[in-house]
């Protein structure tokens, strides 16, 4: 039985929210099971998907936090 861990950053899609809705998790849950069906032949029923929402301030690339690292981008430096 697989366990797919999905990570996504604490922020919502829109300036009013600050997180996943529901809704949108479901969506994740419904299309990474599917990706395990197609893919590896899994039946939906055997996946389990894991949605772990990270504080904006606990991730980061380019050697910045990701707030900086997106004014830097949005600047035209990165």
């Amino acid at each position: 039985m697989p366990t797919v861990t999905v990570q996504v950053t604490r922020e919502g899609t829109a300036p009013d929210r600050s997180s996943v809705t529901a809704e949108e998790k479901a969506a994740i849950i419904a299309g990474v099971s599917q990706v395990m069906l197609d893919v590896l032949n899994k039946p939906l029923e055997s996946t389990y998907v894991v949605i772990e929402e990270i504080d904006l301030d606990n991730w980061g690339w380019g050697g910045l936090p990701t707030v900086q690292y997106r004014k830097k981008k949005a600047e035209g430096k990165a």
